[in-house]
């Protein structure tokens, strides 16, 4: 996978490929001591200014698109990011980037395949309007890592919206030329600091939050998986794992941000990480994700203890995790540990895959709860409960969500009665949930 290589550089499309990293305030000196003592081409700060256009009915963000103007020493250049990928911390993103001669706005400039069905330059130019603004100072550290030319940049300054403003500390490291592979690598190396996390949110999701008001973000209940109908098992297990990553990674912004219930849906996340490795088990070997299982309990670990807090996130421990399902996603980490007839069955149909686990864990989900039992009985059934909707989770999303989602919302009942204590409510769910009927194919019934 390569990024910005000669051939395209005189061209205003290029494929950004770069890991993002919060750095807490505390491990500034920390981080720059260790950036300094890599073999690099060094820049000072240089302070960066942008200001990101909008439509008034936010017509861009409908389209996954970003568009700003960057100042930089009476120097400027206008960026459109479109629709990209995700992985873990790992961005993706075509951008077009062309150099202004004033902060004035061209986009009859950009190239016109650039543009979606639908949107019209001319019209656009009309509507658009500053929303929000980043500035910040910029430090470089040029490195050559293996094969690769990597850019890392300390990104320190605030993202504004009219009134209200948050600040920006991040590290980017970005392939200027090369490899994924030498990207995660030297994550690795720099990883190993306390106070660094893996970043979901950019820059631009930030302005875009403070301009929407800066509402506090809400819980949310883990989704289902949607894939689409022809989706082989092995992109199943790739969306399963984004699914459980993102749900983590939203999470955990909420717990450092001071949301103290955050922490459970943290922990419940790092679970289901490790429940859609059991889930594609029977095709992928354990010692494939042996690794991957071992500090994913250490981190449920961590969680669990009583003084558990927010800066547990910013550890050695979680940062490396992040980073370790991050490569092994990226890297297609399993492949290695897999023979022909498990490539045949990752290369096979994830729907059917999904129709014949569905009967399985739903039995599995069903058995210990046929018959009243007592509290203690019930108590003990919570890992299997978590364990079991998780997998379901993963595997109801080619069915009508009008019959899933009251199905699993059952269930997550009957678990939350258990986890509270209430025997009454537990025995209630308990009979509603068995008089479920199944919602896929060959279900046994």
């Amino acid at each position: 996978m390569h990024s910005r290589c000669p051939a395209l550089s005189k061209r205003p499309m290029s494929q950004e490929i770069e890991l993002k990293f919060i750095v807490a305030s505390s491990a500034l000196d920390a981080l720059r001591t260790r950036l300094n003592g890599l073999e690099s081409r060094h820049s000072a700060p240089r302070q960066l200014v942008n200001i990101y256009y909008e439509t008034g009915d936010f017509l861009l963000r409908r389209h996954d698109m970003g568009l700003r103007v960057r100042g930089d020493n009476d120097q400027y250049e206008m960026t459109m990011k479109t629709a990209g990928h995700t992985v873990g911390g790992l961005h993706q993103r075509p951008e077009y980037n062309i150099a202004l001669d004033t902060s004035v706005l061209d986009l009859a400039r950009f190239p016109a395949d650039m543009w979606p069905a639908g949107l019209d330059p001319d019209t656009l130019a009309a509507s658009v309007a500053p929303l929000f603004s980043t500035n910040f100072s910029r430090e470089k550290w040029v490195v050559t890592q293996g094969e690769s030319r990597i850019e890392i940049a300390l990104d320190l300054g605030e993202v504004s919206a009219g009134e209200l403003h948050e600040p920006i500390s991040e590290l980017e490291l970005e392939i200027l030329e090369g490899n994924t592979r030498d990207l995660l690598a030297l994550a690795r190396q720099l990883i190993t600091l306390p106070g660094l996390r893996q970043g979901s949110l950019s820059k631009a999701a930030r302005g875009y939050h403070l301009a929407r008001g800066n509402e506090a973000r809400p819980l949310k209940a883990p989704g289902i998986l949607q894939m689409p109908a022809k989706s082989t098992v092995e992109q199943g297990l790739d969306g399963a794992l984004e699914l459980a990553l993102s749900h983590w990674q939203y999470h955990e912004e909420l717990w450092v941000r001071g949301n103290g219930q955050a922490r459970g849906q943290v922990l419940a996340a790092v679970a289901m990480v490790r429940h859609v490795l059991a889930l594609f088990g029977g095709i992928i070997p354990r010692k494939a994700s042996a690794h991957l299982r071992d500090q994913l309990m250490q981190c449920e670990a961590a969680l669990q203890a009583e003084d558990a807090a927010p800066e547990l996130v910013w550890s050695p421990l979680f940062g490396s995790t992040r980073l370790a399902i991050t490569e092994w996603l990226v890297e297609r980490g399993w492949l290695a540990f897999v023979d022909d007839k498990a490539r045949q069955k990752l290369s096979g149909s994830f729907k059917r895959f999904s129709d014949i686990q569905l009967s399985r864990h739903a039995a599995e989900l069903r058995q210990p709860f046929l018959h009243p039992a007592d509290d203690i009985h019930y108590q003990q059934q919570q890992v299997r409960l978590a364990r079991e909707l998780d997998a379901i989770r993963v595997l109801a999303g080619h069915y009508d969500e009008q019959q899933t989602r009251p199905w699993l919302e059952t269930w997550e009942h009957l678990r939350q009665a258990i986890a509270q204590g209430q025997y009454d409510e537990t025995e209630h769910w308990r009979v509603e949930a068995l008089a479920l009927a199944p919602f896929w194919l060959h279900s046994g019934r």
